[in-house]
C-alpha cells in the first residue's frame, strides 16, 4: 500500500516510521535478521 495520496496532509505516514512484517519464523530468526538488518545504523 502506498501513502503517496495523502503526502503533506495530516494524514500523512512518518517518514521515521519502520514497517515491520513477520511470519512464522522463530523468535531467533527474526531477531538475528533485525541485528544484522540493523548494524549499519548503529
Amino acid at each position: 500500500m502506498t501513502h503517496a495520496s495523502v503526502a503533506g496532509s495530516p494524514l500523512a505516514v512518518d517518514p521515521a516510521l519502520l514497517r515491520l512484517s513477520v511470519g512464522i519464523e522463530t523468535v531467533e530468526d527474526i531477531v538475528s535478521d533485525l541485528t544484522r538488518a540493523l548494524e549499519p545504523f548503529s
